[in-house]
C-alpha cells in the first residue's frame, strides 16, 4: 500500500509539471498570437428587399453593425415573385429562416430556409386564422420569447389597407416545415391604425416599437405580457426620428447598447440610431452607409462567437502608422480616416486554416491579397487563386519575437513589409527589410 501511494504521488508531481509546463506553452502562444488563441467576432446580416426589385431576397453582412456588404443578392425569389419585409432568424434546427410579406391582398405569409444565408429554399406558405376578416397580412416579424416560444409577429388588415392592427401566432412545436400555427392573438393596447410592430424583450419587459400608420411615425410601448396590454411610453416625434419613417428593427450591439434601424420611404432613405439608456434616449438618426437609398424594410440578425478577431497593424518602425486601404490599395498611414479603413478581421486563412487572412471591416467580403506583388483590397471571388494569394502565415517578427511578421502562403520566400508607405510581398535580406516586415495586432 505504502508502494503504491508513493507511485501515485510521483505521477501526480509528474502530471502536475507537465501540466504547468503546457499552460506555460500556451499563456506564451496566446501572448504572441492572441487572434488564433482568442479569435470571435460578432456578425450581423440583414435580410431586405430593395427598391428596384420586390421580387428577390438579398442578404447583407457587417462586424460592425454600420458597414454592410452583399453577401447574396438576388439570393431567393419566392414562388408569388413577391418577397416584401423579410425577417431572418436562426433556429433550433442550425438552419437561417426568412418570413416575408407574400403578397399584397391575402391571409398568407412565406417562409424560406438556407444552411448558409446565401442559398435558400422555399418552404411552405402559412395560412392565417382569427377573430377577424384578414384581407391584407404584411410585415411578419419572428420573435423568440424568453420561454422558448416561437412566434411571428403580423400587421392585420380587415379590409381596404386601412386599421392596420398587430397580432401574434405561435409554433406548436420547432419542425417549421410542418408545425401548425396558433390563431392570430391581436396585441392588446396598440389600437388602429399601427403597423411593422417589432418586439424586444429585456429582464420581464416587452418593448413593442410600431408605427403610427395615421401620423407616420414610430412610437414605443411596453408590457409585461407579449400580448399586451401595451401602454405608449413615447408617442409622435419622441425620439426625434421624424415622420414617414417605418419597418422598425432593433439589434443589441456589442457595448450593450440598442440599435435601431428604419426605412425612411418617402426620401428614399435607411437610417439608424442607439440607445444607451434602455429606449429613453436616442441619438440622432444616420444614414446607413452603403445601403441608405437601396434597401426597404429590413431586419438583423447577430451571431456571436464567429471566427475571426478585429484588429489594427500597426508597423514595426514606424509607429503610430498602420495598415490601411485606401482606393483598394494598401499602405501605411497615421490618423487614419475614417478609422475601418484600419481595422480588419483576422480569420482562419482562406486556403490554411492554421494561417490567416485579412478581411475589411467597412467592406465586408473584400480581402488584402497580392498581385503582382503590391497588397491590394479586392472581393473575394471564391477561386483558389484569390484563396492562396490571401492568405498568410504568422511567424515570430523579423525584428522583434514579440511583434508578428506574415508570410505569404503561396511565395513562402516573400513577407508582407512596407517600401515608401506602400505595402508590399517582397523577400526580406537586410535588417531595413526586417523592420519594414515588422507588424503588432491591436485592439481597435
Amino acid at each position: 500500500m505504502f508502494t503504491r501511494k508513493r507511485w501515485s504521488t510521483r505521477l501526480f508531481k509528474t502530471c502536475k509539471s507537465g501540466m504547468i509546463m503546457l499552460l506555460g506553452a500556451l499563456l506564451l502562444f496566446i501572448t504572441l498570437f492572441p487572434n488564433t488563441a482568442r479569435a470571435a467576432t460578432s456578425v450581423y446580416t440583414i435580410s431586405a428587399f430593395t427598391n428596384t426589385s420586390e421580387s428577390n431576397l438579398y442578404i447583407y453582412e457587417s462586424y460592425n453593425a454600420t458597414n454592410y456588404g452583399l453577401l447574396k443578392g438576388p439570393a431567393y425569389t419566392p414562388p408569388a415573385n413577391l418577397i416584401r419585409d423579410p425577417s431572418i432568424m436562426k433556429h433550433t434546427d442550425g438552419l437561417y429562416y426568412v418570413v416575408y410579406t407574400t403578397n399584397w391582398s391575402g391571409n398568407t405569409i412565406g417562409i424560406a430556409s438556407s444552411t448558409d444565408k446565401v442559398n435558400w429554399t422555399f418552404v411552405r406558405n402559412i395560412t392565417l386564422s382569427g377573430p377577424t376578416t384578414i384581407a391584407h397580412t404584411w410585415a411578419p416579424e419572428w420573435f423568440k420569447d424568453s420561454n422558448g416560444s416561437l412566434n411571428i409577429i403580423v400587421s392585420i388588415s380587415p379590409g381596404n389597407y386601412e386599421n392596420f392592427k398587430p397580432y401574434v401566432i405561435t409554433a406548436n412545436n420547432s419542425t417549421l416545415s410542418s408545425t401548425t400555427w396558433s390563431a392570430a392573438t391581436e396585441l392588446a393596447g396598440l389600437a388602429p391604425n399601427y403597423i411593422d410592430t417589432f418586439i424586444v424583450k429585456t429582464g420581464l419587459t416587452y418593448h413593442a416599437f410600431t408605427k403610427n400608420e395615421t401620423t407616420k411615425y414610430i412610437e414605443y410601448a411596453t408590457s409585461t405580457s407579449l400580448t399586451g396590454p401595451y401602454t405608449f411610453k413615447g408617442t409622435g416625434d419622441w425620439a426625434g426620428w421624424g415622420s414617414w419613417v417605418e419597418g422598425p428593427a432593433l439589434v443589441q450591439l456589442d457595448n450593450g447598447s440598442w440599435r435601431i434601424y428604419f426605412d425612411g420611404y418617402s426620401t428614399q432613405k435607411y437610417y439608424y440610431s442607439d440607445s444607451a439608456d434602455g429606449f429613453q434616449t436616442w441619438s440622432a438618426k444616420q444614414e446607413l452607409a452603403g445601403l441608405t437609398g437601396l434597401v426597404r424594410h429590413m431586419t438583423v440578425l447577430k451571431e456571436t462567437g464567429q471566427p475571426g478577431d478585429i484588429r489594427r497593424l500597426e508597423s514595426y518602425n514606424a509607429p503610430g502608422s498602420y495598415i490601411r486601404h485606401y482606393n483598394y490599395q494598401a499602405r501605411m498611414d497615421t490618423n487614419v480616416s475614417p478609422a475601418e479603413d484600419a481595422q480588419f478581421r483576422i480569420v482562419p486563412g482562406l486556403a490554411d486554416s492554421s494561417a490567416v487572412s485579412f478581411e475589411s471591416i467597412n467592406y465586408p467580403g473584400y480581402f488584402l491579397r497580392h498581385y503582382n506583388y503590391d497588397i491590394v483590397l479586392v472581393k473575394n471571388d471564391g477561386s483558389a487563386a484569390f484563396k492562396s494569394d490571401a492568405t498568410f502565415k504568422r511567424v515570430n517578427g523579423l525584428a522583434n519575437s514579440s511583434w508578428t511578421s506574415y508570410v505569404s502562403s503561396n511565395y513562402p520566400d516573400r513577407y508582407l513589409r512596407h517600401v515608401n508607405n506602400m505595402l508590399r510581398l517582397e523577400p526580406i535580406v537586410t535588417a531595413v527589410d526586417k523592420s519594414d516586415a515588422t507588424f503588432r495586432e491591436t485592439a481597435q
